[in-house]
């Protein structure tokens, strides 16, 4: 009889990379409340400035004073998102790779891209009627976009921000990917973007564009129109978006490995209507 060989299995030490969608919501979003949470269901209160009122006054007269109202907008912490993965000592053994870490920094960055699609999805319903415009796209009547027009919009954008007083610094915009190929093949081209190679891959800055910080984004909500499909690309003015990370690891009882979890919670409320507004349309 022959004899047999073990074949042994070579496991690699290296992880095939894993392609994510940017994310803008660390950009676009207020996030000087982050910390002040601590568990799922918190309420916080947040003080908005009062209307202060402006009289003639008159030589000798009797000042009137007043006591400003101290208003407060609520933001409920009332999203949650959490992962739970286990790591058998089999595996640890067999593959010379930090299992772990891999999996915490891909969870890490899922948890960030369900969190942005989330809050893109209340953009779309948030926006003032005010700032919305049949000349920028309405529900029933998209408007087509193209290379040409496309300037044209954001030039649009930008006067409706500043019809409401919108400050100049600060803006952003966000654009699918069709419509940021647009803006490269407009009149424009890219003599006046002033993103860079590495930041679009991290949260899809491509440059700016009267006052408009552009930004990329795989994630904004849409509608079939017919035989097209129509984007909602919002502008506006930062906003109030608290959120929060817990992340642990620990043994597990029923079995021989690891077990890494992590839950999120956070929350976002649109603290300033007037500052959002909307292009409704359709790649042309």
């Amino acid at each position: 009889a022959g004899t047999s060989k073990f074949i042994p299995e070579l496991w690699s030490v290296k992880l095939i990379q894993n392609l994510y969608n940017a994310t803008v919501f660390g950009e676009i979003a207020n996030t000087e409340y982050d910390g002040v949470i601590s568990k799922f269901g918190d309420k916080v209160q947040i003080r908005t400035t009062p209307d202060i009122t402006i009289r003639t006054y008159s030589k000798g007269q009797t000042l009137t004073s007043e006591r400003p109202e101290k208003a407060s907008i609520a933001l409920d912490i009332d999203q949650g998102d959490y992962f739970s993965c286990i790591e058998d000592d089999v595996d640890k053994i067999q593959a010379d790779i930090d299992l772990l870490d891999a999996w915490s920094k891909d969870a890490s960055t899922r948890m960030k891209l369900k969190m942005d699609r989330t809050l893109l999805d209340s953009v779309a319903t948030g926006t003032q009627s005010a700032n919305l415009s049949a000349a920028l796209g309405a529900t029933g009547s998209p408007v087509a976009v193209n290379k040409t027009n496309i300037l044209d919009f954001i030039v649009n954008l930008g006067v409706v921000l500043d019809e409401s007083n919108t400050p100049e610094d600060g803006r952003w915009l966000i654009l699918p990917a069709w419509a940021c190929g647009m803006i490269k093949k407009s009149d424009l081209k890219d003599a006046s973007l002033s993103g860079d190679g590495s930041s679009i891959l991290r949260n899809g800055r491509v440059g700016m564009i009267d006052r408009f910080m552009i930004y990329m984004s795989n994630q904004l909500s849409r509608t079939t129109e017919g035989a097209n499909t129509a984007f909602h690309m919002f502008a506006g003015h930062k906003m109030g978006l608290t959120q929060m990370t817990e992340l642990e690891s620990l043994r597990v009882e029923s079995t021989f490995g690891n077990n890494i979890r992590g839950l999120q919670v956070y929350g976002f409320q649109i603290t300033k209507p007037e500052v959002l507004t909307r292009l409704y349309g359709y790649q042309a």
